[in-house]
């Protein structure tokens, strides 16, 4: 079973920036990927960014250039630096943690969301 906890989001201006962050626990297995997600209103769920446990990286194309995708592999914590926000980038971003093969019953888990909302 894992938790995740999610902080960071908030109001910003365009070309403003911030920090999401989201802990993972309640697992003893590591977990294998950890990623982003955004759903913007009336859009489906996307993924933002992903990192697995050996430190590669995968980004949207929208988001590539702008936005960075870290973890601390001791803490079981992701991290989504976003830099030059853009109005299109409002969305709750949801966090999300793959436990690939290590999974016992549940194989992913998601976060509760955080808004993040880019005025222009």
């Amino acid at each position: 079973q894992v938790q995740l906890l999610e902080s960071g989001g908030g109001l910003v201006q365009a070309g403003g920036s911030l920090r999401l962050s989201c802990a993972a626990s309640g697992s003893s297995f590591s977990i294998a990927t950890m990623s982003w997600y955004r759903q913007a209103p009336g859009k489906q769920r996307e993924l933002v960014a992903a990192i697995t446990s050996g430190g590669t990286t995968n980004y949207a194309a929208s988001v590539k250039g702008r936005f960075t995708i870290s973890r601390d592999n001791a803490k079981n914590t992701v991290y989504l630096q976003m830099n030059n926000l853009k109005p299109e980038d409002t969305a709750v971003y949801y966090c999300n943690a793959d436990l690939g093969r290590t999974y016992s019953t549940v194989r992913y888990y998601w976060g509760q969301g955080t808004q993040v909302t880019v005025s222009s």
